[in-house]
């Protein structure tokens, strides 16, 4: 069977055990038509980048999946049809990932959001004491090898 990955966004007023309920329910939908859900991940509430149905903010679950085609778009239909799914994507992936996604990976695994930044300002900073190690000698020096040169 082919391999899935399906990504849905709940609404931001109901709770986390009320979005479990919307995954065991999707996940039903695949197992009994035979498929298997190898990693389900639950990542939160999470700001949108824009509006949604009037939600500023959604519950994101993360689904891999091994499952026929029509396992999956059952599952789809039910999602929208479930008023409490904003929205959902489906991706067909070549194989399923062992590791844990980008969003549970842990801050100090990732970088971080200041790890970037920190590494961009160590560099600036070395470039800086480079510019002041070097000795101020060299540039007279120079200078007075040109007139000799004249």
């Amino acid at each position: 069977m082919p391999y899935y990955e399906n990504v849905f966004i709940a609404r931001q007023d109901i709770s986390s055990t009320q979005v479990e309920a919307i995954a065991d329910a999707m996940a039903e939908i695949i197992t009994t038509d035979g498929g298997t859900v190898a990693r389900r991940e639950y990542w939160g509430l999470k700001s949108l980048a824009y509006r949604m149905k009037k939600n500023k903010k959604g519950h994101f679950v993360l689904f891999n999946l091994d499952a026929s085609i029509d396992a999956v778009r059952e599952m789809e239909r039910q999602m929208g049809l479930h008023e409490d799914v904003l929205r959902f994507m489906t991706l067909r992936t070549d194989d399923l990932p062992e590791d844990p996604s980008v969003m549970l990976a842990s801050r100090s695994e990732r970088g971080g959001r200041y790890g970037r930044d920190r590494d961009r300002d160590r560099g600036r900073n070395e470039k800086r004491s480079e510019e002041t190690a070097t000795p101020k000698a060299e540039a007279p020096a120079a200078s007075e090898s040109a007139g000799e040169a004249s």
